[in-house]
């Protein structure tokens, strides 16, 4: 269970059986939701200790049960969030061990800089205060992440037992996720896969880029429509990674933005929304007790619904499906 230190300036935690036998510089970036070269930093500068070890070796493994101490850097939250109820969200689906949300866009998923109240996590803490601790402290029952502009399904742990799954069906790239976009452009071929690095901007850190120093990521897509006027095309989206906006910078970098997504060159006229196109539609994980395959389906919002309804009938192509 993850615990601040009393200045604020880095964490504790028991390695939990997820990461049993993982790189400490891996398990530093996932814990503490840094770059793997900001983890390594941390180590070479002796600021992370397993028990009362400092360790420096990046490819030094750790167990579960495990004491990790990092200093030197600060998670995305200070505190400890609390209940609210006045935090609205859809559910797909509820048992005694996982939730799966149906997240409306504009919710922040968990507190960070910038968002102490009003997120998702305060809203499932009304709800389910039994969720608290589940995981971390600071973003309990969290296992995965959507942007703020981003809607759709999902998953929660209401367990540590499901916790541990989830994050470790995730590290094995088990979990199915598929997303909705509409893009601007037409693409030539119907079918691909975007391979590419994705990593913070070196131009503007608030951004993130398609970068050879970044984390590997891969992106498939699949053309469902396309229309020629304005020119957009619908895309089925699925990840093999989970990076930060890694759909959104990799169909940028591809020529392809998602429309409204004016961080990544998709504000254009002819077609106007206030969020990026974009919408985690379908999500498929093993239960964490049964090992039943489970899977969910978000219908689109009424926002972007209307975006496709005023768009008409889309262009007769092979591409279409």
């Amino acid at each position: 269970m993850v615990g601040l230190m009393s200045d604020g300036v880095g964490f504790r935690e028991l390695i939990p059986p997820a990461l049993d036998g993982e790189r400490i510089d891996r398990v530093v970036s996932l814990l503490a939701d840094v770059s793997r070269n900001r983890a390594a930093a941390a180590l070479a500068a002796g600021r992370v200790s397993v028990g009362d070890e400092v360790v420096y070796q990046r490819s030094r493994r750790v167990h579960e049960g495990d004491h990790l101490m990092v200093t030197g850097f600060e998670r995305e939250t200070e505190h400890v969030p609390g209940p609210e109820a006045s935090v609205r969200f859809g559910v797909l689906y509820a048992d005694d061990d996982v939730l799966v949300v149906d997240k409306p866009s504009g919710l922040v998923v968990h507190p960070g800089a910038g968002n102490q109240t009003g997120t998702l996590v305060n809203g499932l803490l009304a709800l389910h205060p039994e969720i608290a601790g589940v995981g971390s402290a600071a973003r309990p029952g969290i296992v995965h992440r959507l942007d703020l502009g981003t809607s759709g399904a999902l998953a929660v742990a209401r367990t540590q037992k499901a916790y541990d799954s989830l994050v470790a069906q995730l590290a094995e790239r088990s979990v199915g996720r598929r997303y909705r976009a509409l893009t601007w452009g037409c693409f030539e071929a119907p079918k691909g896969v975007v391979d590419a690095p994705v990593g913070r901007s070196p131009k503007d850190r608030t951004r993130m880029a398609v970068v050879g120093s970044g984390r590997p990521a891969r992106t498939g897509y699949e053309v469902s429509a396309s229309w020629a006027t304005p020119e957009v095309s619908l895309v089925t989206c699925t990840l093999e990674t989970g990076r930060t906006h890694q759909i959104r910078v990799h169909l940028s970098a591809i020529g392809h933005p998602l429309v409204g997504d004016g961080t990544y060159g998709g504000e254009r006229s002819g077609l106007v929304l206030d969020r990026p196109f974009l919408h985690a539609a379908h999500l498929a994980f093993d239960h964490p007790v049964t090992g039943e395959r489970l899977e969910f389906e978000s219908p689109l919002p009424d926002d972007l619904r209307e975006i496709l309804d005023r768009l008409g009938e889309p262009e007769p192509s092979d591409q279409s499906a």
